[in-house]
């Protein structure tokens, strides 16, 4: 006698298995894949967001240019001098480029560490 119609075949039960199995774990993976991206785009906007607004302390240090000067071990009152370091001002006690001039002359050379050069 030949079997019923109402009973399922053994490959319809594997597929209904899978199935369900394929469609539980699709939605998990989809939830996974864009936590991904979302971390992501969080990051890739903030370095862009970084490198547009580099004009600042911020951005120079996120480019690695905000390294720290040498100390300064001489320096000479010239007219490119921009600014008087801390050591001549100590030594000299004055505090413009215009007034160390006045005194010592121009182009008079200071180290760091020296006594200063003879007053004109």
């Amino acid at each position: 006698m030949p079997r019923g119609k109402g009973r399922a075949s053994a490959e319809e039960v594997i597929l209904k298995a899978v199935e369900s199995i394929v469609e539980r774990a699709s939605a998990g993976i989809a939830r996974a894949i864009s936590d991904i991206l979302a971390a992501r785009i969080d990051e890739e906007l903030k370095a862009q967001v970084a490198k547009a607004v580099g004009k600042g302390r911020a951005g120079r240090i996120a480019r690695g240019r905000g390294a720290a000067r040498p100390a300064l071990e001489k320096w000479v009152a010239d007219r490119h001098a921009r600014r008087v370091p801390n050591f001549v001002i100590e030594q000299t006690g004055l505090k413009t480029k215009k007034q160390i001039v006045a005194r010592y002359g121009d182009n008079a050379t200071f180290e760091k560490g020296k006594t200063p050069p003879k007053a004109k």
